[in-house]
């Protein structure tokens, strides 16, 4: 029962936040104002849900820079805790079904984020150089699942090449972020919303400039997932 209310109020309150990201989406083109509602929107859906979030490794990072941040991905909460954990202006890459979600998928459709077409090659090709110029031109990082799906046991999964693709040939530094504990709070294959305590671990920036061959690309890959795998731990 404590479940079903709790995505009541989420529902009602992504619809609110969707309401007002849509209407500053065209007031404002820079999407400063929408970074503030992306970080609202979270922050609400948390607090419903009896969620912390605990993040080390700031002093990794610069709030104002551009990165390509590649994180772990096991539950529907990472996305949640992570929007509200990184404190960089932020784009994600999102798959095409949601922008037809009304309200809530219009506006990821009309904001920031990119769309990708997981059944299209070549449209994945050309997400990601949406995601290239959104960096570039509205100087805001993009957060990628190199899994490409969530995991069923929490641990990491293979990689998928795309996200080091972008990084490698959008010369931003890629940054990875290790999550801890959200399978537990919502495991994959369940609405199941339990409250309790998600840890961020943001790692070192890696240089992405000496990136020149597709070997490159896959060794920047493997490096990235043995950063995230040492990082990881059981939570109780």
């Amino acid at each position: 029962m404590i479940t079903y209310l709790k995505i009541f109020l989420i529902v009602i309150h992504t619809f609110i936040c969707s309401i007002f990201g849509l209407i500053f989406i065209f007031l404002d083109r820079s999407f400063t104002v929408y970074h503030y509602i992306a970080k609202i929107f979270p922050l609400g859906i948390l607090i419903i849900s009896g969620v912390r979030v605990k993040v080390t490794g700031l002093e990794n990072i610069d709030s104002k820079a551009v990165y390509v941040f590649a994180s772990n991905h096991s539950s529907q909460i990472d996305i949640t805790a992570l929007q509200w954990g990184v404190p960089n202006r932020l784009s994600m890459i999102f798959k095409k079904e949601l922008a037809r979600i009304p309200f809530f998928g219009w506006q990821l459709y009309l904001g920031p984020y990119v769309v990708v077409d997981r059944k299209d090659p070549q449209a994945a090709i050309k997400s990601l150089k949406k995601a290239k110029w959104v960096m570039d031109n509205k100087k805001i990082s993009v957060l990628v699942f190199p899994e490409g799906t969530r995991s069923k046991t929490g641990e990491v999964q293979s990689f998928k090449r795309g996200a080091f693709y972008l990084a490698a040939h959008s010369g931003y530094p890629i940054v990875p972020i290790t999550i801890n504990g959200t399978n537990k709070i919502m495991p994959k294959g369940t609405f199941k919303l339990k409250s309790g305590t998600v840890y961020l671990h943001f790692d070192k920036p890696i240089p992405t400039d000496n990136i020149k061959t597709k070997q490159d690309e896959i060794a920047l890959m493997e490096k990235v997932r043995e950063i995230i795998i040492s990082n990881k731990k059981e939570i109780a």
